[in-house]
């Protein structure tokens, strides 16, 4: 049991930062930026440790990142001062940029990770990531289209997680593709109704 502890004990101990992180994303609580900030900045060992190279710089653009989005959330306000940021859709004019955003940073990463590192996983490595940029940009902006970035990212970093032997953060991402998909509804219909509520 303590080999077991001792070779898994950071894997555990991200997970269950994790899993409040999501439950807090789904309930769209500022509170996930706090573990935003501390779960990344333990990440970034954790991948190291395991040949994920590309994940734990990501980890650290997660941690700046999450520092972005508490500020963003906490004092960005609607027109109507008083009003905290509302879920909306992400406009129609960002998805070229976020399409070009995406693609640059998916083939800058892969070349950083086959120029500079052993990884053995770089083009989904490198895939995760530069989505994971575009994912967390538009959770910062309370966008309801972050879910659908997250459902792809979740479901590669489980099979990526599986096969780096992580297996505690792998069961996670395969719960966050889950949460993902209701948090989109969960989302959906708090917009509406926040929507139907201002008419």
């Amino acid at each position: 049991m303590d080999a077991f502890l001792s070779a898994y004990w950071l894997d555990i101990l991200t997970t269950v930062l994790g899993l409040i992180y999501i439950w807090l994303e789904y309930r769209a609580s500022i509170a996930l930026w706090v573990l935003g900030i501390i779960m990344p900045a333990l990440d970034i060992v954790l991948y190291w440790q395991h040949g994920l190279y590309g994940d734990a710089g990501m980890a650290c653009y997660y941690v700046l990142a999450a520092v972005y989005g508490l500020v963003n959330w906490k004092f960005r306000k609607t027109s109507k001062a008083e009003e905290p940021l509302p879920i909306t859709h992400m406009p129609r004019n960002k998805y070229l940029p976020i399409t070009i955003y995406f693609l640059a940073g998916w083939a800058i990463i892969y070349y950083v990770l086959i120029t500079w590192t052993n990884s053995t996983v770089p083009l989904l490595d490198a895939f995760t990531n530069a989505l994971s940029f575009v994912g967390l940009w538009a959770l910062a902006h309370k966008y309801l289209e972050q879910w659908i970035f997250w459902i792809v990212v979740d479901a590669v970093c489980t099979v990526l997680y599986v096969q780096k032997d992580i297996p505690f953060k792998a069961s996670l991402y395969a719960l966050y593709v889950i949460i993902a998909i209701a948090g989109y509804f969960k989302w959906k219909s708090m917009a509406e109704k926040a929507k139907a509520n201002q008419q």
